[in-house]
């Protein structure tokens, strides 16, 4: 369809056109006027949204705040903020708003339930442009009703959010409570086992005694080295041990033995000489000697003994020095094992500690928490009563009347002119009958007025086909 044809369609179907529109008009212009008025109460909050939580530290990141603005927005839609609005108005013991359920549902349901829907119907919740605001407007037939519902949401939606924050604090309180509990009676029995055993073990400074004996240890290990190299220098002596031996050499008996021996063999030599060996006291001199002689044999067998009884002894003094070594790194050893015995108790109650205390941190966290009464809403417009109604709008509703009944009065013009298809243009003549067009007749308006046709409205042959010529008379076409 051209657009002439559209054009020619309207000024044949106008009556249709302007009957619908005024229709319409008549309509939303009455129901403007009938219909009751509605007042819209608006108010705003704004969800401050801070670097860090300062009970919890946690921090708020920004590229949640798209989604924690839709969420905030079904929690202020939610029946838990609808149900705190109820009874904090008392909707619930309106005896009208009663039978109205009654008569809506038979008592079928929930009283609570259906009238919270009932209100959410009026409620409208917008979320601001890019920002963290959220503008809360409630619609009815009273203006002051209409905005103590919409300050009601408003408080119930903030107390709701402070609720939704301090209930699973105190649940945890609770939870962290049970377990505080047996924390403190777990590091009670790790500290009683640890004491019990220091007890036993008579354990008062571990590492300072083991410290200790580990000294004393060393000392024994350093005086047994020391006393192996006596033990194996007196065997070694021992077994070289003679007349000339530096033992026996060393004595002072027998140096002064020997010295004695010396002189009486040299005076012996003197005197055998001058008086001959038959002489009294040469042969008394001879006496001397041989008895110088037996005393120097016995004392050089008593160096030797003593050399044999100082390596006994050294040999007796090393076991008895390895024994003691022996039963010190034995006591050692089991101050070792005592001392990480008592390791694993310690580090049982530094590990019952650790858990006691990070329970109690956490349970004075989350009693702060349960126990305040601040949110991250706040108010940031009351809403008061409107004083010009919302609904209806006279003016838009007449003006969207009137474009609505412009669309509908053409629309039907349209199908009734597809219900009944006249020829109005050359156009609809070659698309319509799909033949040629021979000519146009005369207006017949101006036929009917008795008017002479104008020159222009003469019948004109068409130009798609001409007529055909006339033969003369005897000559065959």
């Amino acid at each position: 369809m051209s657009f002439n044809q559209f054009i020619s369609i309207l000024k044949a179907r106008w009556i249709i056109m302007v009957t619908i529109l005024v229709v319409t008009v008549s309509l939303a212009v009455a129901l403007s006027l009938l219909l009751p008025k509605k007042y819209t109460a608006e108010g705003v909050v704004v969800i401050d949204f801070r670097a860090s939580d300062p009970i919890s530290g946690m921090v708020m990141q920004n590229a949640l705040l798209p989604g924690y603005v839709a969420t905030q927005i079904d929690v202020l839609q939610s029946e838990r903020v609808s149900q705190k609005v109820i009874e904090s108005l008392k909707l619930a013991e309106n005896p009208d708003l009663r039978q109205q359920w009654i008569d809506d549902t038979e008592g079928q349901g929930v009283f609570q339930s259906w009238l919270s829907d009932i209100l959410q119907k009026n409620l409208d919740v917008t979320p601001g442009k890019e920002s963290s605001i959220i503008n809360i407007s409630y619609t009815a037939v009273d203006p002051t009703f209409a905005s103590a519902m919409a300050n009601a949401y408003i408080r119930a939606y903030i107390q709701t959010s402070l609720d939704m924050r301090i209930e699973p604090a105190r649940q945890f309180s609770k939870m962290f409570d049970e377990q505080i509990k047996q924390a403190r009676q777990q590091l009670e029995e790790a500290q009683t086992k640890l004491s019990e055993y220091q007890r036993s073990k008579g354990i008062l400074a571990t590492d300072e005694r083991l410290d200790v004996e580990t000294a004393r240890l060393g000392e024994l290990s350093a005086q047994l080295v020391g006393m192996q190299s006596q033990t194996a220098d007196a065997q070694s002596r021992n077994s070289q041990s003679g007349a000339n031996s530096p033992e026996v050499l060393g004595s002072p008996v027998v140096a002064g033995l020997r010295a004695d021996m010396s002189r009486q063999q040299a005076r012996l030599k003197e005197l055998n000489a001058k008086f001959g060996p038959a002489h009294p006291q040469v042969l008394e001199l001879q006496a001397n000697i041989t008895e110088l002689q037996a005393k120097l044999e016995s004392e050089t067998r008593a160096a030797r003994a003593s050399m044999g009884i100082s390596s006994s002894v050294n040999l007796q003094r090393e076991r008895q020095f390895r024994a003691t070594l022996e039963a010190q790194r034995e006591k050692l050893m089991t101050l070792k094992k005592q001392r990480d015995d008592a390791a694993v108790l310690q580090r049982d109650v530094e590990n019952a500690q650790r858990s006691y205390d990070a329970l109690q941190g956490r349970l004075a966290q989350t009693t702060l928490e349960s126990n305040t009464n601040q949110t991250n809403v706040s108010l940031l417009k009351m809403a008061t009563p409107p004083a010009k109604a919302s609904s209806p709008r006279l003016i838009l509703n007449t003006i969207v009347s009137i474009i609505l009944g412009t669309l509908l009065g053409i629309g039907a013009a349209i199908i009734r002119e597809l219900m009944n298809r006249k020829l109005r243009l050359e156009q609809d003549v070659t698309e319509t009958l799909g033949a040629p067009m021979l000519g146009l007749m005369p207006a017949v308006a101006e036929a009917k007025r008795g008017r002479k046709l104008p020159v222009g409205s003469s019948p004109r042959l068409g130009t798609q086909r001409g007529l055909p010529e006339l033969s003369a008379p005897g000559q065959s076409s």
